[in-house]
């Protein structure tokens, strides 16, 4: 089928809205119209020089939309069913069958493609060329994705399709880091470096948990005004010198817990250093950076956990998400931008700046 999608030829280049076409759904996929796609910062290796992610490509994986064909072997998804779409996985390795999906031995080249030459090209462009569309199994950047149902998750037709795809990877990681990946309890302490749209969910995550302090460090006032609305008791600004003796005061001595969403060195390297001994750190950001660290950042009990997609099970975790949005208790709509899918260089632009949190961009404007 024809379709419309932005595709991405030069890695230092802006995207094209191209016309494309897309194969019908194979057994085991369906066919979704996208309603809206959140912008990631993930979004962004494919524009490093070292990714080895071949171009030309669609990204775009935090998709929602409406089924619009499904083939053989897709239980339990019907066509006219509202979904958001997340991240790939096997359900067959160890990890996958013990409930861990964000860990599939196969995630990095299911989702990040580098690894998939030998799986047949599902998008062409007008010459007949390939376009690699398998982004994170979706590649939503565009008007319609093929997804395997493993992929998705259904949710309730009332609810505001556009603004849900990004509680399939940011908001889904921000709020898992705390709630399942670190465990944080009720009057536990949390510093949280770097309030994008991953440390905002974290932030409304630690409130939901109880935790007291809650301290968030950015750059950004703005941003950290609104962690406060949305639950942080305390904030920093992130070139504040005096942050480590700031910290240590509001937490007697050191923070429990520690959430990093920014894969910067130096602020993964701070945010060690205001634990408390036999703190734990959470990484929720992906940096090709070596980290280094002193030898004695870690000889008092302290531990330090990588985090992906907040180890969430999205079938199960996002419609808990959902039931506190509901609520009034988990207001992730109020970090969401829209944009037209034509806009999508202009919401890229926004999102490195830091002027949006998190763009949403509207294929069907």
């Amino acid at each position: 089928m024809q379709i419309t999608a932005a595709v991405l030829r030069d890695r230092s280049g802006r995207y094209d809205i191209e016309d494309v076409t897309l194969a019908e759904p194979g057994p085991g996929q369906i066919l979704v119209r996208i309603v809206g796609v959140g912008h990631c910062h993930t979004d962004l290796l494919p524009r490093a020089t070292n990714s080895g992610i071949a171009l030309p490509l669609v990204t775009g994986h935090e998709g929602s939309g409406v089924v619009e064909a499904v083939a053989a072997n897709t239980e339990g998804i019907a066509v006219g069913d509202h979904v958001v779409l997340s991240y790939d996985s096997c359900g067959r390795c160890a990890n996958c069958l013990a409930g861990r999906p964000a860990y599939c031995h196969s995630f990095a080249r299911r989702n990040f493609g580098h690894a998939r030459a030998d799986a047949p090209a599902v998008m062409h462009d007008k010459r007949g060329l390939p376009v690699f569309a398998r982004w994170f199994g979706q590649s939503s950047f565009a008007t319609h994705a093929l997804v395997a149902t493993r992929n998705v998750t259904k949710v309730d037709a009332d609810l505001p399709l556009e603004l849900l795809g990004p509680l399939g990877c940011g908001i889904q990681t921000g709020a898992g880091a705390v709630m399942l990946s670190l465990g944080v309890q009720a009057g536990a302490s949390i510093v949280i470096v770097g309030v994008g749209a991953v440390g905002l969910s974290a932030v409304m995550a630690a409130r939901l948990c109880g935790a007291d302090p809650i301290i968030a460090i950015d750059l950004h006032v703005g941003r950290l005004d609104l962690a406060r609305q949305l639950g942080a008791t305390h904030t920093i600004i992130g070139t504040d010198g005096d942050a480590p003796p700031q910290v240590r005061a509001l937490t007697d001595g050191g923070a429990q817990y520690a959430l990093d969403t920014t894969a910067a060195p130096a602020a993964i390297a701070a945010a060690i250093g205001f634990l408390r001994p036999t703190g734990v750190c959470g990484l929720a950001g992906v940096s090709s950076d070596a980290l280094v660290l002193p030898a004695a950042a870690l000889a008092v009990g302290r531990t330090v956990t990588g985090i992906v997609e907040g180890d969430a099970v999205p079938q199960t975790f996002i419609p808990k998400l959902l039931r506190l949005w509901r609520q009034g208790r988990f207001p992730f709509d109020r970090l969401i931008t829209t944009f037209s899918l034509d806009q999508i260089n202009e919401a890229e632009k926004a999102a490195m700046s830091g002027d949006v949190i998190k763009p949403v961009l509207l294929p069907g404007l």
